[in-house]
């Protein structure tokens, strides 16, 4: 049995918005699957807290429905048995009522390790910390999960982690970003790390530029009136897309201690060149989708998703981002993120430079530069694009083609979800995968700057036709560096 797959120690995991949608479709589902496989102990206990007045029956069957439609094969037994530890607390943060008896449940296992995952508005976050502070349940066997966005800017940010900070140590507070959790990001590690044939390359003299995408094919749907408060760059690029930028950047740390690999991270996002109202015009575009088709059917724009006749907020970023140091001076990487896009695609692209000189005559065909595409979704798994020779007579003829690994068909495995590995990372206290304060606080720096300059500027978001990829200022923004847009068939 491989270290991974371990039981971890007896818990309780209390999910503050334990109706809504993350919990129902992903971490209730994850905690199934990690308990088929094993790692979850019987006596362990998963309670969901909200204000809807349920009772433990109830729940139980939210659960049972959402498990039945989120895995494959479900055996009645193992669902009935893993049903046993789930449990539900109707409780109101603001609100003292039933708060008494919670605390008491819990205390009937003291030595359990107790997590508590805030799965609601950031607005709450401090709230729910000071009851929990208030009624002792805060203490050393006792972890608190953050989902994002912490806060909206860095002012906000800071308030959220001073008032949650009160209650529980750094070494208590995991601030989630479920890409982490991601099979491929974890083997980004493994690649620049574990490979020579890639950590001697990994620099701006062998590195020509980055892309990471983010795309979604769906609008914003129910989330509306969150997104319209939030936008793309909140929503996507401060947290998900800057923490894959840091994983592809940084230095080789020491060792994969936590604090070794984080201390990394936090370097390359204190190294970005600032993007503010003097350049933001020059290295940012933002869009926002109108009406258009996807999967073959007319969808609306944002607007009449919103049901509202204008709105400043953007769906679509691109980005031009630079870091300042010696492995990566003047290598760009261009970020962009967007929804109603033609494909739901996340992927890391790497282009080497071209070979500075070809031995080969035109009739050859192209040359074209070595690519490596690291693909988190919909099918993980890494591709190394390279030039070779078209088999049989007639002469030398040139095709670039890849050497594909999918994770699924190359170890015959369905891979876990990423919150399966950090939602047990959170148990054994392992924080590699969280984002430390100085990390929230450093990627804030940068994107703050990026949200005060299109604030000043009072343009509006450029239109794009959903399924699209985006307005053509995008295009623009790659192609006046004379290279393009990687779209990889999956």
């Amino acid at each position: 049995m491989s270290v991974a797959s371990l039981p971890v120690e007896p818990f309780d995991l209390v999910i503050f918005g334990g109706t809504g949608d993350l919990a129902i479709r992903k971490l209730l589902p994850a905690l199934y699957h990690r308990y088929i496989d094993g790692q979850i102990r019987p006596e362990s206990r998963i309670v969901g807290v909200a204000r809807e007045a349920l009772d433990d029956n109830g729940y139980r069957a939210q659960v049972r429905a959402a498990v039945e439609a989120a895995v494959d094969h479900v055996v009645p037994a193992t669902l009935d048995s893993f049903l046993t530890m789930v449990g539900y607390r109707p409780l109101d943060a603001r609100k003292a009522d039933g708060w008494d008896d919670f605390a008491a449940m819990l205390g009937a296992q003291p030595d359990h390790v107790r997590v508590f995952y805030l799965s609601t508005s950031p607005e709450l976050f401090v709230d729910i910390c000071e009851r929990l502070g208030g009624y002792g349940l805060n203490g050393d066997n006792a972890r608190v999960v953050l989902e994002k966005p912490i806060g909206r800017d860095l002012a906000s940010a800071n308030v959220i982690n001073d008032a949650v900070g009160r209650f529980f140590a750094e070494s208590q507070i995991y601030r989630i970003d479920h890409y982490l959790g991601k099979e491929t990001v974890q083997n980004l590690l493994a690649l620049r790390f574990g490979n020579a044939l890639f950590e001697p390359l990994w620099n701006s003299a062998h590195i020509d530029h980055v892309q990471i995408t983010v795309a979604e094919t769906l609008g914003v749907g129910r989330r509306g009136s969150y997104y319209d408060r939030a936008g793309a760059l909140r929503d996507m690029v401060q947290n998900h897309i800057l923490q894959l930028l840091c994983m592809v950047a940084m230095e080789p740390p020491a060792s994969l201690a936590p604090d070794a690999v984080r201390d990394e991270k936090l370097k390359v996002l204190r190294s970005l060149r600032p993007i503010n109202d003097s350049n933001a015009a020059q290295f940012t575009v933002r869009g926002q989708y109108r009406a258009g088709a996807a999967d073959g059917q007319g969808v609306p724009g944002y607007l009449e998703e919103l049901g509202e006749k204008e709105s400043r907020t953007e769906t679509f970023v691109a980005l031009k981002a630079e870091i300042g140091n010696w492995r990566w001076a003047g290598v760009p990487f261009y970020l962009r993120t967007g929804k109603r896009l033609p494909s739901r695609v996340s992927e890391i692209v790497v282009t080497f430079r071209a070979l500075p000189h070809s031995i080969f005559d035109a009739s050859s065909g192209p040359l074209l530069p070595n690519r490596l595409t690291v693909r988190l979704q919909p099918d993980e798994g890494v591709k190394l694009w390279l030039t070779i020779k078209h088999p049989g007579p007639g002469g030398l003829r040139l095709r670039h083609v890849p050497l594909d690994m999918t994770f699924a068909s190359a170890f015959g495995v369905q891979q876990p979800d990423a919150y399966e590995r950090l939602l047990l990372d959170v148990v054994r206290g392992n924080p590699t995968l969280f984002m430390r304060r100085d990390e929230v606080e450093a990627a804030w720096k940068w994107a703050g700057p990026i949200l005060e300059a299109w604030e000043a500027s009072g343009d509006t978001p450029k239109a794009y036709t959903a399924g699209t990829w985006g307005p053509s200022a995008a295009v623009a923004l790659i192609e006046r560096d004379g290279r393009n847009w990687t779209e990889d068939a999956p």
